[in-house]
């Protein structure tokens, strides 16, 4: 997941969601393996930078829900906090804020659901022109929950973020760059390029300066605990949900969901 390689004569980090034949949709192997990558880097004080990419032409299609429901109780004590304030979820995309070095995701194909959230992660986002971008959990009946809540409303307002965490809209790498969900576009729809351009002229930088800027940036709101536990709390309600499920069915299946009353109970099923 973690190589390196040289950037203007510096050390820069390069993790890589590497599932390529399934788009790169994130498992709890992976979702445990971005923090560990990231405790890693920040071990290492000749790294620079970090490059987050994704393997086969996409960035991440989001979470696996086969391959992560398969164990249930393993999802269940994935929702519980750290001493952080983080769960297993939430700490996949915050890692990336809590590393004194710049954090560049370059984006190509999809970029949903929960791989939107990590890509969020990043200080500073590059997005190829035909990348697909959106906040996928609406169609699941669900919310970002991957300290997306928090990212979202940090990278487009919270305007934007209600519009986006309510539609599942999908826009296109250009649009994702106007509004913010993306800080760069690449012209020439080399995102890797661009991304690895912008690292050069961070490199360029004093590093205890980025690091400040990382560290100021990540306490000018109210601290992320609060609204960790806020988010957490809602998606397990909705886990619990009936409408929840129809949703989940639906979507699976390609249909219009035909929701129940609002707040009814998750249905046992035969």
């Amino acid at each position: 997941m973690v190589h390196h390689e040289t950037i203007a004569g510096a050390r820069v980090a390069v993790v890589t969601l590497d599932r390529p034949d399934k788009l790169n949709a994130l498992t709890p192997t992976m979702l445990r393996g971005l923090p560990a990558a990231a405790r890693e880097i920040r071990r290492d004080r000749t790294v620079r930078a970090v490059l987050l990419t994704g393997a086969g032409g996409s960035f991440s299609a989001g979470l696996d829900f086969a391959a992560t429901l398969r164990r249930p109780a393993a999802v269940a004590a994935g929702f519980l906090p750290g001493a952080d304030g983080a769960n297993l979820f939430q700490r996949a995309a915050w890692c990336w804020r809590r590393l004194p070095v710049p954090v560049i995701a370059a984006v190509d194909g999809h970029c949903l659901g929960g791989g939107l959230q990590i890509a969020l992660g990043a200080d500073l986002r590059v997005t190829a022109p035909d990348a697909r971008w959106s906040v996928l959990e609406a169609r699941w009946g669900l919310v970002p929950d991957m300290a997306g809540m928090r990212l979202l409303v940090d990278a487009v307002g919270a305007g934007r973020t209600t519009w986006l965490a309510m539609s599942a809209a999908e826009l296109d790498g250009a649009e994702a760059a106007r509004i913010g969900l993306a800080t760069h576009l690449a012209g020439d729809g080399d995102a890797q390029a661009l991304a690895r351009e912008l690292a050069a002229r961070l490199i360029g930088r004093s590093p205890d300066q980025l690091a400040a800027v990382k560290r100021l940036l990540r306490r000018a709101h109210r601290g992320p605990r609060a609204t960790f536990r806020r988010e957490r709390l809602a998606q397990l309600s909705l886990l619990l949900k009936e409408n929840t499920a129809r949703a989940r069915t639906a979507a699976a299946a390609g249909e219009a969901p035909r929701f129940t009353r609002r707040g009814a109970p998750l249905r046992r099923r035969r």
